[in-house]
């Protein structure tokens, strides 16, 4: 027999509308594909002249008042879904899965990797549907990033702020220095103290050799480069005029994990 969904509240639709149809194509389904899946699912095309998410949605609030259940809601969600319809752009494809998990969390259901409802248990709060499903954090998981970035900007990863996130983990570098040295300086200053060639308070080797002296020097130096270009720039220029992509943070965390890493290796 046929499972029969409920319906799902108007919050949740116009959610879920507006992630399928969003009005950049890049994103969202266009409207010719909308004229093709509406059908398609079961669903009737209202209004079909109107803003493509409104459309979406006045297909699917008609279709529940008529039917009671979300069936062939769902079914349209499978259908733009389908992974074979993203061979070449998992991107997209990962984006709006993340997406729409965030809000199909709050009526129980997971969109898995091979666009498949599984259960799950409901969210409660907007921070715990960001939670399960944030594609940045996940992302960070795979390239195996130092533990201590979690650590310092947990909260950060969880609402996906690139901006914020980034800030927080140059910091947590200075943070494990001070620990490590017992030092209260900032900055340049700061990683001159500690990595200094003569009386160095962390070193990343033996400083046997002139390469591993060199080593020391270029990681110090990577560490201000990092503060510099970074932690000082985020200090001071606004979210909006300072923006970062997610591929750019990925990028600058994977640097700070790799300074982490290095800095567990303290050789005494």
């Amino acid at each position: 027999m046929k499972k029969i969904f409920d319906t799902i509240d108007s919050g949740t639709l116009e959610g879920l509308s507006i992630i399928l149809a969003n009005t950049d194509n890049r994103f969202g389904l266009t409207g010719t594909e909308l004229s093709k899946f509406i059908p398609e699912a079961g669903l009737n095309d209202v209004e079909p002249t109107i803003t493509k998410w409104k459309r979406l949605f006045n297909s699917f609030v008609d279709y529940q008042n008529r039917t009671k259940n979300s069936n062939s809601i769902l079914k349209f969600i499978n259908l733009t879904m389908r992974p074979s319809r993203y061979v070449g752009n998992s991107e997209k494809f990962e984006y709006i899965r993340g997406e729409l998990n965030k809000r199909l969390s709050f009526i129980g259901l997971y969109l898995n990797e091979s666009g498949v409802f599984n259960p799950t248990e409901k969210s409660q709060t907007i921070s715990e549907a960001k939670q399960r499903v944030n594609r940045f954090k996940s992302k960070l998981e795979q390239r195996n990033i130092h533990p201590k970035i979690f650590e310092y900007c947990n909260s950060e990863l969880i609402s996906e702020n690139y901006f914020h996130s980034v800030f927080e983990a140059v910091k947590s570098i200075a943070e494990e220095i001070r620990k490590k040295t017992n030092l209260t300086l900032d900055g340049g200053e700061l990683v001159d103290n500690a990595f200094s060639i003569n009386a160095p308070l962390i070193k990343i080797n033996s400083l046997e050799t002139e390469t591993h002296k060199s080593e020391q020097k270029g990681f110090g130096n990577l560490i201000k480069g990092v503060f510099g270009m970074f932690r000082n720039t985020t200090a001071h220029s606004p979210k909006i005029i300072w923006n970062i992509t997610e591929d750019e943070a990925l990028d600058i965390m994977s640097t700070i994990s790799l300074i982490h890493k290095k800095l567990d290796k303290n050789c005494r």
